[in-house]
């Protein structure tokens, strides 16, 4: 066994071009993102293009970041715009400190 701590896995949240939000899981956010804008990883965004990377949680590992996931899909919209908008706050003031 090893003491190496597992890798973090994210669960995100895309804004595609008609305002709708996909939300997934990745081990690399960033990456998975720039595959949703290049047509890759998911059909959702076949009628609407993802265009901004609008959240991103951290999590211990794949298991916690699958049921984040799907704890976030069944918020309704507003929740999930508040989350949102929690993060890009947070952001914000972790960037002027």
């Amino acid at each position: 066994m090893s003491d190496t701590p597992a890798k973090p896995w994210f669960v995100y949240l895309v804004r595609a071009a008609n305002g709708s939000l996909y939300c997934g899981i990745s081990d690399d956010a960033n990456r998975r993102f720039a595959a949703h804008q290049n047509g890759r990883g998911a059909r959702f965004f076949h009628t609407s293009p993802a265009v901004a990377l609008v959240y991103v949680e951290s999590c211990e590992n794949k298991g916690d970041a699958l049921r984040r996931e799907r704890a976030i899909k069944q918020l309704k919209k507003g929740a999930k715009e508040a989350l949102i908008k929690d993060y890009s706050n947070s952001l914000n003031i972790s960037a002027i400190s």
